[in-house]
């Protein structure tokens, strides 16, 4: 399971696509031994690579083979089987201020019956005591990863101990990672070929020759004008060429909308023509892109706007 150093060299999907992998989004369960291997990112730190799918989120079950306390955190180290790794859990405000222990006044509640107060209590001192581990205990932990110190660690988000008398969790584990590594993991990622349809010449997706273009003509935009800060429409006349490049079917499909979907009175809500192509063409595409395209085509006279925000067809 561990990473293959040629499979790391290689050339890193751009950081806009990173979205359009599943795994990026997850807390993946990876061993503890890849997770240390893991090269990071050359364009955004804190992002790592495995194989070719770039993660910042992982999730682990081990030992607590060590413990370091201080006054806001513990430093667990945990044990896999496969590697330790140092996990840095903050401590929640609320037990410092109530105090190490919320012991209810009365433990049996037999002479006043169901006592709610009682009841949360003990809730409290149960959440508590999951969060104190002692080594030789079993600790999940889900959080960020982090290089400090040239060390990788776990910043964890969420841990808990993990009581596990007949090892039903750790066996269920072991189970499930080889498969995760086999169907998910170890499997490339390659880029949807239906994001704005059509594939062109070379394997690469229409949409994404669009995108790399649009972010090459904001480039030289952003230096020849050398500007920090735009607004939309400022830049819209870099775009309208690669608008009319796209292809007749992506064009006809937005006209359609327009007409099909409108209303009677007011027209089409730029909305709801963003939620239908979404669904017929790719989740990633935003507001500010759609709005760019509907100005080109109603400069051309293909729709006219009735409303600011609602389009129709003549």
């Amino acid at each position: 399971m561990a990473v293959n150093p040629a499979d790391a060299d290689a050339d890193e999907l751009p950081s806009v696509l990173w979205g359009l992998d599943p795994v990026f989004s997850a807390y993946s369960r990876l061993y503890i031994t890849d997770i240390l291997q893991m090269k990071e990112s050359r364009q955004v730190p804190g992002v790592y690579f495995y194989k070719t799918h770039p993660l910042f989120q992982v999730d682990v079950l081990g030992t607590v083979v060590y413990k370091r306390e201080r006054e806001d955190f513990y430093c667990y180290g945990v044990d896999d089987s496969t590697g330790v790794i140092n996990c840095l859990c903050w401590k929640n405000e609320k037990w410092n201020d109530q105090g190490e222990s919320t012991e209810c006044r009365d433990p049996s509640g037999s002479s006043r019956g169901f006592n709610i107060e009682d009841e949360l209590k003990r809730l409290k001192e149960a959440e508590r005591k999951s969060t104190v581990l002692e080594i030789g205990d079993l600790l999940r932990v889900r959080g960020t990863l982090k290089t400090s110190r040239d060390a990788r660690e776990i910043r964890a988000t969420s841990f808990y101990k993990v009581n596990d008398p007949l090892m039903a969790v750790q066996i269920s584990r072991m189970l499930e990672m080889p498969q995760l590594y086999r169907k998910c993991y170890d499997q490339l990622f390659q880029m949807p070929r239906d994001d704005l349809g059509g594939t062109e010449a070379g394997g690469s997706s229409h949409f994404h020759c669009l995108l790399s273009r649009s972010v090459l003509a904001l480039k030289e935009f952003l230096l020849e004008k050398e500007v920090a800060r735009f607004r939309p429409y400022d830049v819209e006349f870099l775009l309208h060429p690669l608008i009319q490049s796209s292809s007749a079917e992506q064009r006809t499909f937005l006209i359609c909308c327009c007409f099909f979907l409108a209303d009677a009175e007011k027209g089409c809500h730029v909305l709801h023509i963003l939620s239908s192509l979404r669904q017929r063409y790719s989740q990633n595409l935003s507001r500010e892109v759609l709005e760019v395209a509907l100005t080109f085509l109603e400069c051309n006279s293909d729709i006219i706007s009735t409303t600011e925000a609602h389009y129709t067809v003549l």
